[in-house]
């Protein structure tokens, strides 16, 4: 079986829509949003519109007025690296390139970790990441760009390759970053202020959706966003990705039988990037992980993710060189994991994503102040 994009509707949004919605309704001439004075785009990571709906009465300010509608569909893969940079440049993966979370780098042969390995692996986020951003943007026009998140992240390659143009301010928890963004944005009219949540992805990765931990960071992201914003300032709330949990009996562990004829295992435990050894065929390979994993897993090649428009109607030469040879997505709540590798740790990870259910694919898509309805 070849790897099957979800249909969905012509009139469903997209999370790379974002950037032109906030600028149009800068200038007064969005179809979907009101004008503003100054726009706040709050990014909280990893909340899918499935799972904040079924803890709606954990986040009473969020979906007070979340209609049907109020979601957006997020990128292939369904990850950070991918789909928050299509966030923040407006274009697909395709073409701004982080097609992933651990890609090849095809010049030097290597694996690259494109949240966290810029500085040690060697990438330049100026040139990795070429897409001009939402900042770089707004500043064109004049326009003040602020970036409100953790402090750790101030200086990250990362930071540097998706929030060039914007004036990073540091600020410790979910409600002190939301009065940050709010005060900036009425202190500067006319300007972009971008808002980071980080706490629900990371309480998910590491206890599950269902656990105090996540309930109670949900919980803290949503009494920040619940305080009044200011006269003029529209805010957009959305989400990169959702995620599901993945039990301990739903991992997929390949031995070495089973890597035979592959180079590296990119991408992560619900989508995985697989590079065939020098010589391989690509297509030989991907039938036997077919074979392998029937029942478990889609199995496609790169000219199948790409004919089918997987990370978008255009793919740059670069980004297809980052593309496993073959791409293998978990079905249902499965995770697969390369059983001969040195570093088990990620095999502890519950709540995950990257892959193409409904819960990872589905982001809420809110308006507050001058965009509410």
């Amino acid at each position: 079986m070849s790897l099957i994009l979800p249909s969905e509707s012509l009139a469903a949004r997209s999370v790379v829509g974002v950037a032109d919605d906030v600028f149009a309704a800068l200038r007064g001439e969005s179809a979907s949003l009101p004008r503003a004075e100054s726009v706040v785009l709050v990014l909280i990571d990893g909340l899918g519109a499935i799972s904040l709906r079924a803890h709606s009465g954990h986040a009473r300010a969020l979906t007070s007025g979340m209609a049907k509608k109020d979601v957006a569909h997020s990128v292939f893969p369904s990850t950070t690296a991918a789909a928050l940079t299509s966030i923040l440049t407006g274009v697909w993966p395709g073409q701004h390139g982080l097609v992933g979370y651990r890609v090849l780098d095809p010049s030097r042969g290597i694996l690259v970790n494109q949240l966290t390995g810029w500085e040690s692996e060697g990438l330049d986020p100026a040139t990795w990441q070429a897409a001009p951003t939402v900042f770089e943007r707004a500043r064109a026009e004049g326009r003040p760009t602020y970036a409100v998140g953790v402090a750790a992240y101030a200086a990250s390659g990362f930071t540097r390759a998706t929030l060039r143009g914007a004036d990073f301010v540091a600020a410790q928890t979910p409600a002190e970053r939301v009065e940050a963004a709010y005060d900036l944005a009425e202190r500067h009219p006319g300007s972009l202020v971008y808002c980071y949540l980080p706490e629900a992805d990371k309480a998910g990765h590491r206890y599950g959706l269902d656990s105090v931990h996540w309930v109670s960071a949900l919980e803290e992201i949503d009494a920040a966003l619940s305080r009044p914003v200011p006269p003029g300032v529209g805010v957009l709330v959305t989400s990169d990705h959702g995620m599901i949990d993945v039990p301990a009996h739903r991992q997929i562990v390949l031995e070495a039988e089973h890597l035979v004829g592959v180079q590296h295992i990119g991408g992560e435990p619900r989508m995985l990037h697989v590079y065939a050894e020098s010589g391989a065929d690509g297509a030989a390979v991907a039938e036997r992980w077919r074979r392998d994993l029937e029942g478990l897993a889609d199995v496609g090649t790169r000219q199948q993710a790409i004919a089918s428009g997987f990370f978008g109607p255009e793919v740059t030469r670069a980004a297809a060189s980052r593309i496993g040879d073959v791409l293998v997505v978990a079905r249902g709540n499965g995770a697969v994991y390369d059983g001969t590798a040195a570093d088990q740790r990620s095999r502890g990870m519950i709540g995950q994503h990257g892959g193409l259910t409904p819960e990872e694919r589905q982001v809420p898509l809110l308006r507050f102040g001058a965009f509410a309805r």
